[in-house]
C-alpha cells in the first residue's frame, strides 16, 4: 500500500494525539516520546474518536469510555485479546506518513 502524508513532525509535538482522516477512513496519530504510531481511529467500545483521546505514556485513552491502547501494539491494556489495527509510519524531512490500505 501506498504511504500518505497526513501531518508534519514540526507541528505535533510528544504527548500529542491527532485524528486524520484518509478517505474514507479515520486514523488516530499518538506522539509518545517522539515515536509516531498510526493505529485504528474508531475505539471498539462504541466507536469513539482515538485520535481525540489522551495519550497516558503509551497508552491512548478513548475520550467516550476510557478504553487504553498501546498505541505501539494497538493491544488493549485489561483485556490481552481486544487489539486494535496499527499502522507503519515513516517519517520523510518534516512529513509524517502512514501505510494505509
Amino acid at each position: 500500500m501506498p504511504f500518505v502524508k497526513v501531518g508534519s513532525v514540526s507541528s505535533f509535538p510528544p504527548g500529542y494525539t491527532a485524528e486524520v482522516q484518509v478517505g474514507e477512513n479515520v486514523y488516530a496519530l499518538c506522539n509518545a516520546e517522539g515515536e509516531i504510531h498510526a493505529l485504528d481511529g474508531s475505539c471498539p467500545c462504541t466507536g469513539g474518536p482515538l485520535g481525540r483521546g489522551a495519550l497516558r505514556d503509551h497508552l491512548l485513552v478513548c475520550p467516550w469510555h476510557g478504553f487504553k491502547f498501546d498505541c505501539r501494539t494497538g493491544l488493549n491494556s485489561v483485556d490481552g485479546g481486544l487489539r486494535i489495527a496499527t499502522y507503519p509510519v515513516r517519517i520523510q524531512d518534516d512529513d509524517i506518513l502512514i501505510d494505509v490500505p
